[in-house]
């Protein structure tokens, strides 16, 4: 298990892609529009971790090799590619696609089995102020929670789900508790990865996890194909929710409570 002492700013940030969409329920679907925004995202993390390699790996089969090259000749990029199962991808969502894409990366990335953890974001994202973030790192596992009714004075605060986007794990836990998440999606009511994640977490009464900052993450969902907005009215809402979460007494223990290291 990697130690908490251990340097956060060098965890490996792992960039689940697919540049060939196998889900059609996406609504960015264009090779060309995925690759240029993966590529942007790499980039972008390259400004924001320098000292952090990057692992790229591509459940579809696409040979990033001489994008990289071309682009970013010197940067330490381990990339990775297989094909997802198209089939069960299709029918059960990119969720699934994603989780196949953890595991075969946890199965063969050198940077990730040498640290023995990783943060993860989605490719086409990135996170601006990951540094605050990776600053809270605990050697096991840190997402951000998401909370509906918290400015309603009608309605209880919920525990909606757990943002899968963005967050940083050791592979011990993952390997514990969440790689087998996407197995266990109900797309019967209209469920995904992130409620699975979610009702794990709750499940195996998991706390000290939480990020205590909102990570603020930039670019475009493939998903949904337009960019997210984090205009700084966004960001203070988001700041002001997480707080008030914070101060439940029913929630407080799932946050980090440690100081930066």
């Amino acid at each position: 298990m990697p130690s908490d002492r251990m340097n956060a700013r060098q965890i490996p940030i792992l960039l689940t892609s697919s540049v060939i969409a196998h889900d059609p329920g996406v609504s960015l679907s264009r090779t060309e529009e995925r690759l240029h925004y993966s590529m942007q995202s790499i980039e972008k993390w390259l400004a924001i971790a320098p000292h952090a390699p990057l692992v790229l790996c591509d459940g579809s089969n696409f040979d990033f090799a001489p994008h990289i090259a071309g682009k970013f000749p010197a940067a330490n990029i381990e990339y990775l590619k297989f094909e997802n199962n198209q089939a069960l991808v299709r029918s059960l969502g990119r969720g699934y696609g994603e989780g196949e894409i953890v595991r075969y990366a946890l199965a063969h990335s050198q940077h990730i089995s040498e640290a023995g953890c990783f943060s993860k974001c989605t490719s086409k994202l990135w996170v601006d102020n990951y540094v605050d973030c990776v600053r809270n790192w605990n050697g096991t596992q840190l997402f951000k929670g998401v909370f509906s009714n918290v400015f309603s004075m009608h309605k209880p605060i919920h525990f909606a789900y757990l943002d899968t986007r963005f967050y940083i794990i050791s592979a011990e836990e993952y390997c514990k508790y969440y790689a087998d998440a996407h197995l266990k999606i109900d797309l019967e009511n209209g469920g995904n990865l992130e409620e699975a994640f979610l009702k794990i977490f709750l499940h195996e009464k998991i706390s000290n996890s939480l990020l205590p900052v909102a990570p603020v993450i930039q670019g475009v969902g493939g998903g949904i194909g337009f960019s997210y907005n984090n205009s700084l009215k966004r960001r203070l809402k988001e700041d002001i929710r997480l707080w008030l979460v914070k101060r439940k007494p029913e929630y407080s223990s799932y946050f980090v409570n440690r100081g930066p290291t």
